[in-house]
Parts: structure tokens; C-alpha cells; sequence
């Protein structure tokens, strides 16, 4: 444990900012299962509204600082993909 006070304030700090990251991912995580879950069924519909969310909560990632901009970009790309092939095949 640190004996000084602003080192004190810092592992607050990055506690807190942890648990948000921690959380951010967690939701991000839901949502691409739910995508997995859902072209996996052939239920493109759903599969296309979850692509979407994907998008949103990953780019919303990237404005917080949570993701890399180039990581969150190659998910969608990968995703897209994945989508429009499994579309192209139905």
C-alpha cells in the first residue's frame, strides 16, 4: 500500500476507472454473443440490429478511451463480414 498521499488518491483512481473498463467490455462482450447468438439461428433481422449495437457501444468505446480506435474498427470490420456472408448464403 502506498504511504503517500497523492499515490493514495491514484489507486482510487484507477480502481475506479478499472471497474468502468471492466464494465464498458462486460457490455460489449453481451452484445457480440448476442450477435454470435443470433446468426448462428439464421435470425438475420436481430443479427443486423445487434450489428448495429456492436458499432454504437464499440465506437462509444473508442470516445472514452477503452478500446483502441483500430481494434474496435477490425471487430466491425470482422463482424460485418461474418454478417454479409451468412447473408449472402440465406
Amino acid at each position: 500500500m502506498a504511504n503517500i498521499k497523492s499515490a493514495k488518491k491514484r489507486i482510487k483512481v484507477i480502481e475506479k476507472k478499472t471497474a468502468k473498463n471492466r464494465r464498458i467490455k462486460a457490455h460489449i462482450k453481451a452484445i457480440l454473443k448476442s450477435f454470435d447468438a443470433a446468426l448462428s439461428e439464421g435470425d438475420l433481422e436481430s443479427a443486423k440490429e445487434q450489428l448495429a449495437m456492436a458499432e454504437k457501444k464499440l465506437m462509444q468505446a473508442v470516445a472514452k478511451g477503452t478500446v483502441h480506435k483500430n481494434n474496435a474498427s477490425r471487430k466491425v470490420a470482422r463482424l460485418t463480414k461474418r454478417f454479409n456472408k451468412a447473408q449472402k448464403e440465406a
